[in-house]
């Protein structure tokens, strides 16, 4: 294989030094956080529901397993509780069953309820009153004893209360379980998914050696070991194409459906499958450096980082324990003024009962369960959370241009062959010569006349003339292929209507290589870095959204506006050093914009990092780049559109579950406190708990329509 850089004339197709890869880049796991309480979690790595362990601010060192366990008993012990409560066959109409013992059930398996699946709102309550931070918790904690006291008070008989909130506490508990459930499974549900993926990475590799094949485990592979991977097997480790070409299923990376077709000098990933041919792959990166490590370590940062949504929840959390309590001293000081003792007990409990946030609870964390179900299926990695958050208030997207709008490789772009040539013909020759050279040229010459069903002859004697071009004999025929430079050293003069058409190349910054016979040109081939048709659609529906979008590369200022102009890009920064691109960044700042920088991750890190929010582009060894907030797992630049439209839904749903969760306390904790009363109006314990209900549906089914959020590439408009 000829030196790449010098193949055909120093420097790469659009005249710029491609960038070298960062091999086996991972990214530092983040110290455990700590809440808002101020205690530190642990971090565990997530394999299934009934070990994982996630840390998150109000239930450290809890597992998902045992929410989800508490959450199915303390369902099915509220059955008995709720049926034979007084107070619900008073308010559906029915007569609960009688027996020896019956009228106990609600108060003994209430009891069970209490100690069992209110545990850990009781722990979590009493960190938070230590720590003098009172939040969801503490609110919890407070309504959940409350209603315990009361309702034994009552069963009891002593005082002649009648305060039965055993229904009402068993489905307050089941609620408050569901909602840390549900929370904790989002937050561990992309390392799950992750993990079920590595699990399904071949244990065996077929590894090539000097005397053919053998069958070994796929923790002996080794960088540069040559593996044959066979049609409907998954990739081992990441590696590169040698020989042979397959469609490449990726959609357990990227979340795309269709298949990719690898060749030869083709990257692939660990995981992926190879549908329908056998190719040959030497191995790049295994164990902790391959692609898929980086991503599962993304995760993890993922899990540690906080979420303003959150924050805001219990700071909302802790605003209610405020009120409630508040009121509830105020209520019960009002009512014993006014003579009636009993009455100023009961409406004070209701109020502590009925203040207690079951919509709260459930407000955020559904909604970011179902948006990271929503990102993970885009292929979308969301490493910070906030930068989910961030990206509805972006007012420019400023992508790299190389590897990111474009392929980073070179693609055909025109052909021109003399006055009377065939261009067909003048292509296939061309690629007969460039048939034995590995080039990115070349590949891209010979990639275009397949396309083109082209017939490409056998080729003898080749031989690369660096910094020049490539020389084979066809047909009897020592045919060149090159730059200006082979035409000098040929002494070729090119005709004047095809040197026309080569300036014309070259203003915009093309590659241009002639096919030279003997010391006659044939024709010239024009070579560009390839724009991604994809990236059309992103930069037209980024604009739809108000989104300006602006461009920065390295490049020369006439290839970087050919590019420009193609996509209809607002703002282009041409010619820019990789260590002043984030001076870039700040100069939009400076101007009042918020801005999210996209890169391949390749000498983009102060960017990505000054940006408000940092995006990587690509599933290879980048995607471990600490710098960004965003990954995005596939190299289809649409999927800035997915954060778009999932951060403005998602927000929007925050709030809009945040405002009738909280308003809901807000305008039911008076009603329950007798301030109407004097009218009439009095919010009884059974009206109160049925409100509280269906304010709790009205928050899920909220959050149930993000799923209406069109994510995928192909549906952007």
């Amino acid at each position: 294989m000829e030196n790449h850089h010098d193949h055909h004339g120093g420097k790469d197709h659009a005249g710029h030094q491609p960038p070298s890869p960062v091999p086996g880049q991972a990214t530092a796991v983040a110290s455990p956080p700590v809440d808002h309480a101020g205690h530190a979690h642990e971090q565990h790595g997530a394999h299934d529901d009934d070990h994982a362990v996630h840390s998150h601010g109000q239930h450290a060192g809890h597992s998902t397993a045992m929410f989800k366990n508490r959450f199915w008993l303390t369902l099915v012990l509220s059955v008995p509780v709720v049926y034979f409560s007084p107070m619900v066959g008073h308010l559906l109409g029915y007569e609960p069953l009688k027996f020896p013992g019956s009228t106990w059930i609600p108060a003994v398996l209430g009891t069970v309820i209490f100690l069992y699946g209110g545990q850990p709102f009781l722990k979590g309550g009493l960190q938070e009153l230590k720590t003098r931070s009172p939040g969801m918790m503490l609110l919890i904690a407070m309504a959940i004893t409350v209603a315990f006291a009361a309702s034994w008070v009552t069963s009891l008989g002593i005082g002649g209360f009648d305060l039965d909130f055993w229904w009402e506490l068993a489905l307050l508990v089941a609620i408050m379980l569901l909602g840390h459930w549900i929370e904790m499974r989002a937050l561990g549900s992309a390392q799950g998914a992750l993990d079920a993926l590595a699990a399904l990475l071949p244990d065996e590799a077929d590894r090539i050696t000097g005397s053919g094949t053998e069958t070994v485990p796929v923790s002996e592979l080794r960088e540069g070991d040559i593996v044959l991977v066979r049609s409907g097997a998954r990739m081992p480790a990441d590696g590169t194409v040698v020989e042979g070409q397959a469609e490449f299923d990726e959609s357990m990376i990227t979340g795309e459906s269709k298949t990719v077709p690898r060749a030869p000098g083709d990257k692939v990933v660990a995981g992926t499958v190879a549908t329908d041919n056998t190719v040959r792959v030497r191995v790049t990166a295994v164990g902790e450096n391959t692609a898929l490590a980086g991503i599962q370590r993304l995760v993890a940062e993922a899990q540690a980082s906080s979420s303003k949504a959150q924050a805001l929840a219990d700071r909302a959390a802790g605003f209610l324990f405020y009120f409630a309590a508040g009121a509830g001293i105020i209520t019960f000081i009002v009512w014993t003024l006014l003579g009636s003792v009993p009455e100023a007990v009961t409406r004070t409990v209701t109020v502590l009962v009925i203040a207690c946030p079951h919509a709260l609870g459930l407000a955020i964390p559904l909604v970011i369960a179902i948006s990271t179900e929503q990102a993970a299926r885009a292929g979308v990695l969301i490493k910070n959370r906030m930068a989910l958050e961030r990206m509805r208030t972006i007012d420019v997207v400023l992508f790299d241009k190389t590897g990111t709008l474009t392929t980073g490789e070179p693609d055909l772009k025109d052909i021109a062959a003399v006055a009377g040539g065939d261009t067909d013909r003048l292509l296939a020759l061309a690629a007969a010569v460039e048939s034995d050279s590995e080039h990115p040229v070349a590949r891209a010459i010979v990639r275009a006349a397949r396309h083109r069903n082209l017939t490409i002859q056998d080729a003898t004697g080749f031989s690369s003339l660096i910094g020049r071009g490539v020389r084979a004999t066809v047909d009897g025929r020592t045919v060149h292929v090159g730059g200006p430079a082979l035409l000098r050293e040929l002494g070729a003069v090119e005709p004047e209507p095809l040197a026309r058409s080569t300036r014309t190349w070259m203003d915009r910054g093309a590659a241009v290589l002639h096919v030279i016979d003997g010391n006659s040109v044939l024709g010239a081939v024009s070579l560009e870095d390839a724009v991604r048709p994809e990236s059309r659609q992103a930069v037209a529906a980024l604009q739809n959204r108000g989104i300006k979008v602006a461009m920065i590369t390295g490049d020369a200022r006439q290839v970087a506006l050919a590019v420009a102009e193609e996509l209809h890009i607002d703002e282009v920064f041409a010619e820019v050093l990789p260590a002043d691109k984030d001076k870039k960044v700040a100069e939009l700042q400076g101007r009042g914009l918020k801005v999210a920088m996209v890169g391949d991750g390749v000498n983009d890190s102060p960017a990505l990092a000054r940006a408000e929010v940092g995006i990587a582009i690509g599933a290879g060894t980048d995607v471990a780049m600490e710098s960004a907030g965003v990954v995005l797992a596939g190299n289809d630049p649409r999927a800035v559109l997915s954060m778009v439209d999932l951060s403005r839904a998602s927000y929007r749903k925050m709030w809009q579950n945040l405002i009738w969760a909280t308003g809901y306390n807000v305008l039911s904790v008076p009603l329950a406190a007798g301030v109407l009363a004097f009218a009439g109006v009095v919010l009884s314990p059974a009206a109160g708990a049925v409100l509280m209900s269906v304010s709790t549906i009205v928050v899920a089914l909220n959050a149930q329509l993000l799923r209406r959020v069109k994510l995928n590439p192909a549906q952007v408009r």
